[in-house]
């Protein structure tokens, strides 16, 4: 006999725990299942992901991230801290190298004060106050409420609350296929009555078994940082050039850890399949053909300079290009203080297929029987409070 449940969440990351735990807060009598393919949650971009609580003034005002990112980081330190989790509240600097830079920090201004984030303008004296080794041009830009966490312990302890609030979560059950309202899993059938896919780097395959995400497909990223062996407390704050607001991706940049250590990255080098963390493991032929022609595609006609992107990110393989980037934005970056790479992360990144972009903000499709989060990039970690009660807002706009 199937299992069954009134609502299944397919992925056990950050984004699939919060929907379920908002789930069962609103819906307290339903049923509320997490499967995950992996044995333990949070194994992919959840805790893979830089830890970075992000302010929320990188993103225009009418973009659900920079709501959501607002918000979240709001909601996200507040968990933090009510469960006794580490949380390093050490700020953020994004500093100009030239000053082609200043345009933009001005727009990283703008968009910060007009989506009500704390930002504040710095000169470059007040910069090194703030950081004694940050290097800018003219002025910088100080976010006060950016801060670093541990994703490994925080996606533990949400694990721990979903159980605990009678949220079932079922590991090492990977979603196989769906047939009517039965789903087929690794550790037999279940009756959904609602299904919420949250399956990050396989949530548009998940989606096309339902008829969605027909015009978007995922492409993946790697991203890599290097780790300092630097004492703790060599950096006090978070160091970010200025964007290329056309791209999602920050540029390279220094992260202090919630320990108080430096790494900087991360890269965002295009993998060829969708889980190319380490050598050919979870190698997948299908996959790989299937990312290349995508590459390729993109580096044809893309809607943005992909095969400058593309080049210049697999440079960063090189520990030496990684770090004289890093130099740009800190005096006394020495190549022998970085050699040890950190754990990878692959960045699932939706495409249109038509237009060849890449999708910016969140993109979510659903009907009366399911919902699919197509697109929960970058800040994602940040956003997931916020954004899981907009997914059930959406569920509860679908089903009545």
């Amino acid at each position: 006999m199937a299992a069954s449940a009134d609502f299944l969440v397919l992925g056990g990351g950050i984004i699939g725990l919060c929907v379920a735990r908002e789930l069962r807060r609103r819906y307290p009598s339903e049923r509320v299942t997490v499967v995950e393919k992996e044995p333990h949650v949070g194994e992919h971009a959840s805790g893979r992901n830089s830890g970075v609580l992000h302010a929320g003034f990188y993103y225009s005002a009418d973009s659900l991230k920079a709501r959501f990112c607002r918000d979240g980081n709001r909601a996200l330190r507040e968990y933090i801290q009510s469960r006794g989790l580490a949380l390093n509240p050490c700020g953020k600097l994004v500093v100009a190298r030239t000053a082609a830079d200043l345009p933009q920090l001005d727009e990283l201004q703008r968009r910060g004060e007009k989506n009500g984030v704390p930002i504040e303008r710095v000169s470059s004296t007040e910069a090194r106050k703030i950081e004694p080794r940050a290097k800018t041009f003219e002025r910088a830009l100080w976010s006060p409420t950016t801060a670093t966490a541990d994703p490994a312990q925080v996606i533990a302890a949400l694990r721990v609350d979903a159980e605990r609030e009678g949220v079932q979560v079922l590991t090492g059950t990977p979603y196989l296929k769906r047939v009517n309202e039965r789903i087929y899993t690794g550790a037999g059938e279940i009756e959904a009555g609602y299904v919420v896919n949250c399956a990050g780097l396989y949530a548009d395959r998940v989606a096309l078994d339902y008829g969605f995400s027909e015009a978007y497909r995922i492409v993946p990223f790697k991203g890599l940082y290097l780790y300092s062996d630097e004492p703790a407390g060599a950096l006090r704050t978070n160091i970010y050039p200025v964007p290329n607001l056309r791209n999602p991706f920050l540029g390279v940049h220094f992260t202090v850890t919630v320990e108080g250590h430096a790494k900087i990255g991360p890269t965002a080098i295009p993998a060829f399949w969708r889980e190319q963390y380490e050598g050919f493991g979870r190698f997948d032929t299908a996959e790989f053909a299937e990312i290349i022609w995508r590459d390729l595609g993109l580096f044809i006609a893309a809607g943005f300079d992909f095969r400058r992107l593309a080049i210049e990110e697999l440079r960063k393989y090189s520990r030496a290009r990684l770090v004289k980037l890093a130099g740009e934005l800190v005096t006394g970056v020495e190549l022998e203080h970085y050699r040890r790479w950190g754990r990878p992360g692959i960045r699932a990144q939706l495409i249109h297929l038509r237009t060849k972009k890449l999708e910016m903000d969140f993109v979510i499709e659903g009907d009366a029987k399911s919902l699919h989060v197509l697109n929960a990039v970058s800040p994602a970690w940040t956003c997931a409070f916020p954004f899981a009660a907009y997914v059930c807002d959406r569920i509860n706009e679908l089903t009545r």
